[in-house]
């Protein structure tokens, strides 16, 4: 692979032999790339401002030497996005001459032409430099999925929860090990668990338990139960009707449902579901009494972390980019010190540079958070003083500080914040996403690990989907004939002309041919549909619980094509 900074220094020589170069020419790749000898240095200046607001370098510099400027929040104005322009960087008005255009036509020529050709080359330069094009990244697992626009020049500060978000654990030795604790703890207590083991692919988050009736369900968006599982086995689509009808979930009865949160659950459901299994033997009686998992942290987890933490060498640096380029950080966890410093220091101090600790990248960091109280209500606030925990009660934080509880408007008091100013990123779809965002207005981003081996299995069935796809929409062109002529016959019979003067010419004999072919093929379609679906279905979940659906049209009454969803 080609040495970046000599990628960097060819590319800005191409340039260079095409424009005028202005004074004192620089390039800059990359926010924390630096050039041998010369430190890049970036100086921006706001537009209504005297002085520089950021400047990176060992010196300060004088106006007219500075390529960049940033909006201000004073001279900011609404983008064709519908959000504010606050933060964008420009080049400097002097400036643009220099690079040989006047803002409309860049760099002598339409902007089409050269933004084509600007393109090729930062392909060809991300590619020699070894960095995968945004186009790729869409097919990769690890990328950032957005619901609605997020623009983070608005965003001052990024929080972050710890477990399965800053640390990730091995599932199947974290929540192993968990379901082992339980186990014994129920062995204990006389019943009989010799034969179970952990399954992790039993459950997944997003599934809910019915603790009354001992199933698994997946509810549909407007909490209607499309699956079940009853125990460990999977009902029919009749037995699910019989059972719960048109009944939804209604998570506010905490008595009935637990809804799957985390991937902390996924111990605790495994060993329901087959507690659940030994009840229907008789085996077991309907009170299982409480599980301790309280020994595990201390016993095991904290001892050997690399046992259980899988760490990300690429994450602690991320986020150092994040706070060169300005973001302030939070770390936000309900974790208490010790197991956080513990988790922190080996997930993340031997990747980053100069001797740096996990707590140098944070502006404030809060342990014991209680989430969802938290973004709820205000709890005592405590300044963590000792490496080994000590805590002494305090009224005000600061930056820097290292605090025990608290509360989220605590935080945007001390940094001088509103709500949608802060990204919150976490893992608990209620704790960290839902909550955050109902009563603080902060924005939100989930963790969501599972959805990596759904999106492989995506790309894995691209070719039969496409044929699963093509099939579906000819069912759906001849179903909608057949409804045609279907309704053209119930108009003549009823002694009404049809929808158009071709079908009322044609007569009862060609209608009902037609129709009979048109049901032929349909059902034809399905012969072959339907094993398609099977084995799509199988790359995702071989229970069939996966997130991911295709419609499918099914010929509804008259004059009508429905597009129903197979499973879910």
């Amino acid at each position: 692979m080609a040495d970046p900074v000599d990628l960097v220094q060819r590319h800005c020589l191409r340039l260079s032999t095409r424009l005028p170069p202005p004074p004192q020419p620089r390039c800059l790749v990359g926010a924390r790339l630096r050039l041998p000898g010369s430190p890049l240095s970036l100086r921006c200046r706001a537009l209504d401002a005297s002085k520089p607001v950021a400047v990176e370098g060992d010196k300060s510099e004088e106006d007219d030497e500075s390529y960049f400027s940033v909006i201000s929040s004073r001279l900011s104005d609404v983008d064709y996005h519908g959000e504010s322009t606050k933060g964008d960087l420009n080049v400097r008005r002097e400036h643009i001459d220099a690079l040989g255009g006047n803002g409309k036509s860049t760099l002598h020529g339409p902007i089409e032409e050269i933004a084509w050709k600007e393109a090729k080359e930062a392909e060809t330069l991300l590619s020699d430099m070894g960095i995968a094009d945004p186009l790729t990244l869409r097919h990769s697992p690890r990328g950032i999925f957005c619901t609605r626009t997020l623009n983070l020049r608005s965003i001052s500060v990024i929080g972050y929860d710890m477990d399965y978000t800053l640390v990730h654990y091995n599932v199947m030795a974290w929540e192993g090990r968990a379901y082992d604790f339980g186990m014994a703890n129920l062995k204990s207590m006389g019943f009989p668990v010799d034969d179970l083991e952990f399954d992790p692919d039993l459950v997944i988050r997003g599934l809910i338990m019915d603790k009354v009736k001992g199933n698994l369900v997946k509810a549909d968006r407007f909490g209607y139960i499309k699956r079940v599982m009853h125990g460990t086995k999977m009902l029919s689509t009749r037995a699910v009707s019989e059972i719960y009808g048109r009944e939804l979930v209604d998570l506010r009865k905490e008595s009935t449902w637990e809804f799957l949160n985390t991937l902390f659950s996924v111990s605790e459901a495994v060993m329901f579901m087959q507690m659940v299994d030994k009840l229907d033997q008789g085996l077991v009686p309907p009170e299982l009494g409480p599980l301790d998992y309280t020994g595990l942290y201390n016993s095991e987890i904290m001892a050997e972390p690399e046992r259980f933490v899988e760490p990300d060498p690429e994450l602690p640096l991320a986020l150092l980019d994040q706070k060169e380029a300005g973001k302030k950080l939070l770390l936000i966890t309900n974790s208490d010190y010790l197991y956080t410093n513990k988790m922190m220091n080996h997930a993340f101090n031997r990747f980053l540079p100069n001797d740096m600790g996990w707590r140098d990248l944070f502006e404030m960091v809060i342990v014991s958070a209680r989430k969802p109280e938290f973004f709820q209500i205000s709890h005592p606030l405590y300044e963590v003083v000792t490496n080994d925990g000590l805590m002494r009660p305090c009224f005000k934080a600061t930056s820097g500080g290292l605090y025990s509880g608290g509360s989220a408007q605590m935080v945007e008091k001390s940094l001088d914040i509103h709500g949608d100013e802060i990204l919150y990123v976490g893992d608990h779809i209620f704790t960290d996403v839902s909550q955050s965002k109902v009563h603080l207005r902060w924005r939100t981003a989930l963790i969501c690990r599972e959805l990596e081996d759904e999106f492989e299995a995506l790309i894995q069935s691209h070719v039969q989907k496409e044929k699963l796809v093509t099939l579906i929409q000819q069912k759906e062109i001849v179903g909608d004939l057949f409804n045609q002529f279907r309704l053209a016959l119930q108009r003549r019979t009823n002694s009404r002309p049809a929808q158009t003067v071709a079908a009322t010419s044609m007569n009862d004999q060609e209608l009902t041919e037609s129709m009979q072919k048109s049901l032929i093929v349909m059902q034809r379609l399905d012969e072959k549909i339907a094993p398609l679906m099977e084995s799509d279905g199988d790359l995702f979940n071989k229970r069939h619980l996966h997130t991911m659906s295709i419609p499918i049209p099914a010929v509804n009454n008259v004059g009508a094509t429905a597009n129903g969803l197979h499973r879910f």
